[in-house]
């Protein structure tokens, strides 16, 4: 995103408002699940607020910026204060990918009626404002999903499976930063993870934008 400061300053501001944005609902999603199943450790700690520097990582804001790829601040849990803690822990995991999807959903649909009625200044603007909205929250949902450590998508395979099966499932945590960085790490031209995320990110951006301003984004 460096690069897009350089060459464009406003449409940076945009994108960060937008990854902001995404990250913030991303965790406090978390912090709220976790909440309403019984663990009070979110609150106690202050991360049941709407306020980005709450939820804002600055080494993985960094990252994002120079690397493409960084992480928010994580929600700390407390398992034992969960009545089932291996099902609710993949709930408070899925919790956040899932608040990312339905804010995508609800985005789209305002864009889509500003079209639908004809609104073109207020079109215009929304293209700003909510395409990148769109675009932060689904691909963030869909990295999150990946079931590698430390994704939320790794807790939720935990929580899926039978539990002699959890157990074996779990083992793979400590090679869960190696599986990553091999996702991560271009080879040539692309990543394995560009190479997974990139058909399912374009087939649910062609659905969320309307098609006349798709073109611009992918």
């Amino acid at each position: 995103m460096i690069n897009i400061l350089i060459s464009n300053p406003i449409t940076f501001f945009f994108y960060l408002f937008a990854l902001f944005f995404a990250i913030t609902i991303h965790e406090f999603s978390h912090a709220w699940a976790a909440d309403r199943l019984g663990d009070p450790t979110p609150r106690i700690e202050g991360r049941l607020k709407l306020n980005p520097l709450t939820h804002i990582d600055p080494f993985g804001l960094l990252f994002l910026l120079f690397f493409g790829f960084g992480w928010g601040k994580p929600v700390n849990i407390d398992p034992f204060n969960l009545k089932n803690p291996r099902r609710d822990s993949a709930l408070i995991s899925l919790a956040g990918p899932l608040s990312n999807f339905i804010l995508a959903l609800l985005i789209s649909f305002s864009l889509k009626l500003l079209i639908f009625f004809n609104l073109y200044f207020l079109t215009s603007i929304g293209y700003l404002f909510l395409v990148p909205l769109i675009t932060f929250n689904v691909i963030l949902g869909l990295f999150n999903l990946l079931p590698i450590y430390p994704l939320d998508g790794f807790k939720i395979v935990g929580g899926i499976l039978p539990e002699n099966k959890s157990q074996e499932w779990y083992q793979l945590k400590k090679y869960g930063i190696i599986f990553l960085l091999m996702l991560i790490f271009p080879f040539g031209k692309s990543s394995m993870l560009d190479m997974i995320i990139r058909p399912i990110f374009s087939f649910i951006i062609s659905i969320l934008i309307p098609n006349n301003i798709t073109g611009a984004l992918i």
